[in-house]
C-alpha cells in the first residue's frame, strides 16, 4: 500500500485509536473515569451519587472485581473509585495508583454516602451517567457509544461540554472503520513503515504478556489457562496460546492490577488478539518485525469485524478477537490474503454463536475457544478443507461473511441481549 494513498494513514490511525491502555475491565474503568471527571468538575468531594447506566454496561461490571478496592464488586464500587481515589488525567488507568489509604476511603463513602444505580433511559448501547452532589452543588459527565467518549459535562445545571454529535452511531470514531478490508490490511501489514506503529505494538506485546504469566503463575478467577497447561502440558504451541490469553483474562476479571492493551474497547479482546500471535511468533522463531506485522493482522483483522457488530452486544467479542488470532497465526506462517479469509471464514463458521453474558471469569474459557477456532481455521485450510458459501451464514466472500456476522451481532441478537440481561438480573 503507497504512503499517499488515504487508506494507509486511516490504518494507522485506527491503530492508535484502538490500542490504549487500561487497569481493569473497560466498562467498570469507564465508570470510574466519568466519576474521577465529576468530582473533578464538582471541585470536591461529593456527598451524594447517582449512575445512570445502560442495561449493557450494567450486564459487563456486575460480575468483575474493580481493581485496587480490596476485591469489590459492581457499578457503585467503581464509581466511588473514581471519585474517591481516580485521577481522571489517565483515563483508563484512572484507578492505576491508589494506596492503602484510598482503598479505606472507597470502603468508608460506599458504607456512609448515599450511591445510587438506575438503569439510563437511553437507547444508546453503550450510555453512562454520573451525576455528584455537594449540598448545593451539583456536576454530571456523560460517556456515550465508548469508553472514552464524553459527550456532555454539566455544573450546577449549565452544561460546559456537549459534543451534539453524540447521538449520531456514524460519528462516534475519529477513523471511519468502514473502509477497512481483509484484503486492505494484508496489504496494509506488509508495507507499513513499522516505526509508526512499533511503539504501541511493543507495548501491546509488553503489557499482555506479563498479566498473561500473572495469570498462570497467581489463582485468578476459573484458573482456565492453568488447567489447560496442566491437563495438556506446555510443550504444545497451540496449548500455550489459548492458555496464555485465558489466563490474562481470569486474571484482569478477578481484579488484577496490571495494565492491558486493549483493543475495540475490550481488554479481554486485547489479550485473545496479540497473546496467541506472540506465542506462535516465540514458537516459529519469527524476527521481531514478522512478528509486529502479524500482530497488525490479528488486530486489524478483530477491529474489523467489531465494526459492523458495535462496541456491546450479545456476540462475545473473544470471537473476533480469537478469529483475528488466527488471521495472524495464519501470516507468521506465511500466509497472504488468500490463505487469511479462508482462516477468517473457517474460524467464523466453527464460533460464532457464543453470547456474551457480562464480564467474569468464563470470559476466559470462551477465549480458549475462540483462540482454537482461529488456529483450527488456519490448519483446516492448509490441509485443503473449508466451509463453503451456503454452509449457514457463510457466504461466498470474506467481506461477505463479515457483514453476516456484524449483521447477526448487532441486529440479529437483539432481543438475545435484552433476555440475557433479564436473567441476569434475576428478572
Amino acid at each position: 500500500m503507497d504512503k499517499s494513498d488515504n487508506r494507509y494513514s486511516a490504518y494507522i490511525n485506527i491503530l492508535h485509536e484502538e490500542l490504549m491502555p487500561a487497569m481493569g475491565c473497560t466498562e467498570p474503568i469507564a465508570i470510574a473515569y466519568a466519576g474521577a471527571m465529576a468530582r473533578k468538575i464538582l471541585g470536591q468531594l461529593p456527598e451524594r451519587v447517582l449512575v445512570e447506566a445502560s442495561d449493557n454496561i450494567i450486564k459487563n461490571v456486575k460480575s468483575v472485581v474493580v481493581p485496587n478496592t480490596g476485591n469489590l464488586k459492581g457499578i457503585e464500587a467503581a464509581a466511588v473509585a473514581g471519585i474517591v481515589a481516580g485521577d481522571a488525567d489517565k483515563v483508563l488507568e484512572v484507578i492505576s495508583q491508589v494506596n492503602d489509604d484510598e482503598k479505606a476511603a472507597i470502603a468508608e463513602f460506599l458504607n456512609t454516602q448515599e450511591v445510587k444505580v438506575k438503569p439510563a433511559d437511553s437507547d444508546v448501547i453503550f450510555d453512562l451517567f454520573v451525576h455528584v452532589f455537594k449540598g448545593e452543588e451539583c456536576a454530571s459527565v456523560q460517556i456515550s457509544h465508548y469508553h472514552t467518549n464524553i459527550v456532555k459535562i454539566t455544573k450546577n445545571g449549565e452544561t460546559t461540554l456537549f459534543n451534539h454529535h453524540c447521538d449520531d452511531l456514524n460519528t462516534k470514531h475519529k477513523t471511519d472503520r468502514t473502509i477497512m478490508s481483509v484484503k486492505d490490511i494484508i496489504d496494509f501489514a506488509d508495507s507499513v513503515d513499522l516505526s509508526l506503529v512499533k511503539d504501541a505494538l511493543n507495548l501491546q506485546i509488553t503489557y499482555n504478556t506479563a498479566i498473561a504469566s500473572e495469570g498462570i503463575k497467581g489463582n485468578w478467577g476459573a484458573n482456565v489457562g492453568s488447567v489447560l497447561l496442566k491437563t495438556w502440558g506446555k510443550n504444545d504451541v497451540k496449548v500455550r496460546a489459548k492458555a496464555f490469553a485465558a489466563a490474562g483474562s481470569d486474571a484482569r476479571m478477578s481484579g488484577c492490577e496490571l495494565p492491558v492493551m486493549i483493543v475495540s474497547g475490550s481488554g479481554n479482546q486485547g489479550l485473545a488478539t496479540s497473546v496467541p500471535v506472540i506465542e506462535y511468533a516465540k514458537e516459529l522463531k519469527a524476527d521481531e518485525d514478522t512478528m509486529l506485522r502479524a500482530l497488525l493482522v490479528s488486530n486489524l483483522v478483530t477491529i474489523h469485524q467489531k465494526t459492523g457488530i458495535g462496541r456491546l452486544s450479545a456476540f462475545c467479542g473473544a470471537v473476533s478477537a480469537g478469529v483475528g488470532a488466527g488471521a495472524g497465526i495464519t501470516y507468521l506462517h506465511g500466509g497472504k490474503y488468500k490463505e487469511v479469509a479462508h482462516t477468517i471464514v473457517n474460524a467464523l463458521a466453527i464460533v460464532s454463536g457464543i453470547v456474551c453474558d457480562g464480564a467474569k471469569p468464563s470470559c476466559a474459557g470462551k477465549i480458549a475457544s475462540a483462540v482454537e477456532a482461529g488456529i483450527l481455521g488456519y490448519h483446516m485450510y492448509k490441509n485443503g478443507q473449508q466451509f463453503y458459501g451456503g454452509d449457514g451464514i457463510v457466504v461466498k466472500g470474506v467481506e461477505n461473511t463479515i457483514k453476516n456476522i456484524g449483521r447477526l451481532g448487532s441486529v440479529g441478537m437483539r432481543e438475545t441481549d435484552k433476555e440475557i440481561i433479564r436473567m441476569m438480573l434475576g428478572e
